[in-house]
């Protein structure tokens, strides 16, 4: 809830010596920094795990690589899309700052509430467990990790990752470049044995490559889900656009760089995949990339399960930087308790945010069956990407002056908004109990805005407690408001 104290009362926040200066997120992320961001956070646990989802919907070899490669297409579209919307609403917050400017503040506070509780520390979550389980592997090779283990060692570098951002920008972009580099390194290791041992002439698993084809839309739409799973992030740097140096620039650089990349190199790696497992062993796999080391690589097999825990540490780093902007942004526009729109002011970050967000998904943690809202949260994020191509067409007809330093071809929004519709429409018919449910969370969050921030006339005592909050963690967090720009 915003802070609705007078402004005599909120000074202490505000006037601090280190202040004079400005105390605002600094513009520490060039282009490199970018790029990392973006294959960071996409290239995490999917790209090891989702082959078997993608090829049990398709059917076949054949149409699960055309999907790898049309969830890349759709991706980079999207991307572009969002680089106009980032260039044109230079705003840290991605789809909320693009959804509150199109359509208002109640559509953007509902993608707020969902992507607070649901969407982001239900991903963070899940990539924090997978890393536990694959690093705790060679301690228990033969059966699962126990689960107090692994929910401890996920708690443990949820923790310690937060602490790191919260201590420095610079250290946390440091571990993505680092991390980027040692991910993309396991997939060249995958590509490169896949390749020779095609060339060696093992080719049996292509000769018939769309033999069982699922040409059912619903199934279609589906594997694309589990397909874009494996590409979900590709929009994280719009949440942070205010940190990017020359976002102008770099926002597009960035996109243009690593969507092709990472579309290449997933294409080939299940390339690979197929090319050394059939597709039995695929679909009674739940860790496809192990499953191939064990197979491929002998005495080296060890790495797979070294390097996709080296992948989700990554990604996880990666999501918990970029996420934290997004509430941060929502509270500075009053949508979330002022309180995680206060800033650290001797490492000028958004320490607040940064734990509200390691709380909430300490708690997922907790829940045994975390994973199970994943086909929810694909759900919700497609409906929520649709409003926001949505906002990029109504503004060129509402605001067809406004300055687009990029301006996308027309038909690209066009076909991207048809995309997401189908994604979203069609899952109805094949899955209605996890759209149904999505619905409820997204509408949900409707008597949440009528009540805390529709409500002119709260409550002395709520207004007190919203003020409370607020100076407990300024005193604690020794933090304060963000300066305004000059």
């Amino acid at each position: 809830m915003p802070d609705k104290v007078g402004p005599a009362e909120q000074q202490p926040l505000r006037k601090t010596p280190s202040s004079d200066d400005g105390i605002r997120l600094k513009k520490d992320l060039g282009l490199l920094d970018g790029v990392a961001i973006i294959v960071g956070v996409i290239v995490g646990a999917g790209i090891f795990v989702s082959p078997k989802s993608v090829l049990e919907h398709s059917g076949s070899v054949g149409q699960a690589l055309l999907i790898w490669i049309s969830s890349g297409f759709l991706c980079l579209i999207g991307a572009l899309c969002y680089a106009e919307l980032g260039t044109m609403i230079p705003k840290s917050g991605g789809d909320y700052a693009y959804i509150s400017d199109a359509f208002g503040p109640l559509p953007a506070f509902l993608y707020l509430w969902v992507a607070l509780f649901i969407l982001v520390p239900t991903g963070n979550a899940i990539t924090a467990l997978t890393f536990a389980q694959y690093i705790l592997q060679p301690v228990w090779p033969d059966c699962p990790a126990p689960y107090l283990a692994v929910r401890l060692l996920a708690a443990v570098i949820t923790c310690l990752l937060t602490a790191i951002n919260c201590y420095n920008v610079k250290w946390a972009t440091r571990i993505q470049d680092i991390f980027t580099g040692t991910k993309i390194f396991a997939l060249l290791i995958i590509i490169v044995a896949g390749l020779v041992w095609l060339c060696m002439g093992n080719t049996e698993n292509f000769r018939q490559p769309m033999a069982g084809t699922n040409t059912d839309p619903g199934h279609i739409a589906l594997a694309a889900y589990a397909g874009l799973f494996s590409y979900s992030g590709w929009n994280y740097l719009n949440f942070v656009t205010e940190e990017l140096k020359d976002p102008y620039k770099n926002l597009p650089k960035a996109i243009c760089i690593s969507l092709p990349l990472i579309t290449i190199i997933y294409v080939l790696a299940n390339v690979a995949y197929f090319a050394v497992l059939t597709q039995s062993e695929i679909l009674v796999s739940d860790a496809v990339a192990v499953k191939f080391g064990n197979k491929l690589l002998g005495v080296m097999s060890w790495i797979m399960p070294f390097f996709v825990a080296c992948s989700t540490f990554g990604a996880l780093n990666g999501a918990i930087f970029a996420s934290s902007r997004l509430f941060f942004v929502g509270a500075r526009n009053g949508h979330l308790p002022t309180a995680i729109a206060l800033i650290n002011v001797n490492n000028l970050t958004p320490m607040p945010s940064l734990i509200f967000l390691c709380i909430i998904t300490l708690v997922l943690l907790v829940i045994e069956n975390v994973s199970s809202l994943i086909t929810y949260v694909s759900f919700v994020e497609a409906v929520f990407t649709t409003l926001s191509v949505s906002g990029l067409l109504w503004l060129r007809h509402k605001c067809p002056d406004l300055h687009r330093p990029i301006k996308v071809y027309i038909a690209l929004p066009i076909v991207f908004f048809m995309i997401c519709v189908f994604l979203v429409v069609l899952p109805c018919y094949e899955s209605p109990w996890e759209v149904g449910v999505g619905t409820v969370l997204i509408l949900s969050g409707i008597p949440v805005y009528l009540i805390f921030i529709q409500w002119k006339r709260k409550p002395r005592w709520l207004v007190a407690a919203s003020h409370e909050l607020n100076m407990t963690c300024a005193k604690m967090f020794m933090c304060v408001h963000e300066s305004k720009a000059d």
